[in-house]
């Protein structure tokens, strides 16, 4: 059994994972993001369960090997709040 996780500011936990939609004005806006998170990804090597419908965003972060919240999502999730906060 895993320890309860205290999600980041404007994430919550469903269904064990950390999860958080954001709106953007358009969906030249939304992808554009995505691109900024892909390469944070990246960099991290951990990547996001997401998708994109027109001017949202839905993101869920998970370490798929351990079936849990882990630091990597907690660390990813930061990443995205400094890219959407950009």
């Amino acid at each position: 059994m895993t320890e309860p996780v205290e999600p980041p500011p404007g994430w919550e936990v469903v269904d064990g994972k950390l999860h958080r939609e954001l709106v953007f004005a358009d969906f030249a806006a939304a992808f554009a993001f995505m691109g900024r998170v892909a390469a944070e990804a990246e960099r991290l090597d951990h990547h996001p369960d997401w998708s994109n419908s027109w001017n949202t965003v839905t993101i869920d972060l998970v370490s798929h090997d351990v079936g849990a919240i882990t630091a990597r999502d907690l660390r990813l999730a930061e990443a995205i709040d400094r890219v959407a906060a950009a």
